[in-house]
């Protein structure tokens, strides 16, 4: 994913929202002049970053992500066929992580599935709101959460509270591919 097109998506997101910047700062706690300047940018923020702007919106980091914003309908299935799915390539904002976006066209979701190939090192630890939930489907993983150490495996789970800084990296000759659902608290569009 080009980091420009996700910074143009954070504008469009905004004005499909009718929301100002300055709405949008006291919804994020981030100042008016960076939200600017992150629009304005040909680099994203990080993924905490988008979090933030994408919950304040009401609508998930995948929306933010994907190719192109269209209008949200009120749909209550989103059905997507093997190998439909957009993959997001690593950039400096996911930190080495493939992603495969799960049920995207299904808006004003709580919750974030994907699919995710980890790299080979551990660049950064993440914290965020809400829960996660990661299933080992091939590979096997080096996790972290807090002080805590999990190599796991295909069928392995973890499901943790994703304030908890984590990370993980792929170890062994074969990357780790993961099943990834990450839970978003209500959010509050005032």
């Amino acid at each position: 994913m080009d980091e420009k097109i996700i910074c143009k998506n954070i504008k469009k997101l905004r004005k499909q929202n009718s929301f100002t910047l300055e709405k949008l700062a006291n919804l994020t706690g981030l100042t008016k002049g960076y939200l600017s300047k992150v629009e304005r940018s040909e680099k994203a923020p990080p993924y905490s970053t988008l979090n933030k702007i994408a919950g304040a919106m009401g609508t998930e980091v995948t929306s933010i992500l994907g190719k192109d914003i269209e209008p949200l309908d009120d749909v209550r299935i989103s059905f997507q066929k093997k190998n439909e799915g957009t993959i997001i390539k690593a950039t400096s904002v996911l930190s080495g992580y493939d992603y495969e976006v799960l049920g995207a066209n299904k808006p004003g979701k709580n919750m974030e599935p994907f699919i995710i190939y980890s790299p080979f090192d551990l660049k950064k630890m993440y914290t965020h709101e809400g829960e996660e939930f990661i299933y080992i489907l091939d590979g096997t993983l080096e996790f972290i959460i807090g002080a805590e150490k999990f190599i796991m495996e295909p069928g392995d789970n973890i499901y943790f509270d994703s304030c908890v800084p984590h990370g993980g990296k792929s170890i062994g000759k074969k990357q780790a591919k993961l099943l990834v659902i990450i839970y978003f608290y209500k959010r509050n569009r005032q």
